[in-house]
């Protein structure tokens, strides 16, 4: 359970802006909240379940060899998969206007538990992308 809290705790200091730690805690409260008020009965598991549906296992990193540029699609680290998936959540639900970001955040944390939602396509993206460039995958260890 204590890697759980840990990955929360470091999804929190990625909403964090300006410092403002307490508001950051206050916003994952209010998170919390209201994914149970939404009917959910474990907002924790929502959460847990959301991160790794949003967990890309390959992403494109662009590699330099003989005067061009390829993206080649490389295996993603287990810390780079957390920062991922939560950069994503937290865009896509920054991106939308009118309520609270709590509020936002809740619904694109339950949408990625349920394998939809804004942060899954950008998933999706990513992946497709790495298809699309396997052919320069023979580039990855040079």
């Amino acid at each position: 359970m204590s890697n759980l809290d840990g990955i929360l705790e470091k999804f929190t200091n990625y909403v964090m802006l300006d410092g403002k730690k307490s508001v950051a805690i206050r916003i994952m409260n209010d998170t919390f909240t209201e994914i149970k008020s939404k009917g959910q009965k474990d907002p924790r598991g929502i959460f847990n379940k959301a991160l790794e549906n949003v967990m890309p296992k390959i992403e494109v990193r662009p590699k330099r060899v003989g005067g061009s540029i390829y993206q080649v699609p490389q295996e993603v680290k287990a810390k780079r998969q957390v920062f991922l998936a939560s950069k994503w959540i937290i865009d896509a639900a920054r991106k939308k206007k009118g309520a609270g970001f709590a509020k936002f955040l809740a619904n694109e944390l339950i949408d990625a538990a349920n394998e939809t939602g804004d942060a899954v396509k950008k998933k999706l993206e990513v992946y497709k992308m790495a298809e699309a460039n396997k052919a320069f995958a023979r580039f990855a260890n040079r």
